[in-house]
């Protein structure tokens, strides 16, 4: 038989490994630097493009729009007319109680 004093033999061995992997987010940060890029171009060129050259800002700008003044009196005329008609209305209503 085992003597109790002494330890048995022991023949259960572990062993782990541990693997780790590097650089595996290179290529989603070469995507993410080209979609930035993009970006900056396409926001310079909707922002801050070309404006054309220089305006002459120091004159004054005067239009003239001819035969106005009939349609903005055939315009007052139909206003007047559609108020008279609530008005009318109104009236017809209220006499009717």
């Amino acid at each position: 038989m085992s003597d109790p004093t002494t330890d048995p033999a022991r023949n259960n061995t572990t062993t782990t490994t541990t693997t780790t992997k590097s650089g595996g987010n290179a290529g989603i940060a070469f995507i993410v630097g080209i979609l930035v890029v993009v970006v900056a171009v396409l926001a310079y060129i909707v922002f801050g493009g070309d404006t054309g050259g220089t305006a002459d800002t120091s004159g004054d700008v005067n239009v003239t729009i001819e035969g106005a003044g009939d349609a903005a009196q055939d315009a007052g005329q139909a206003i007047e007319g559609a108020a008279d008609a609530v008005e009318g209305a109104a009236e017809s209503a209220t006499d009717g109680q």
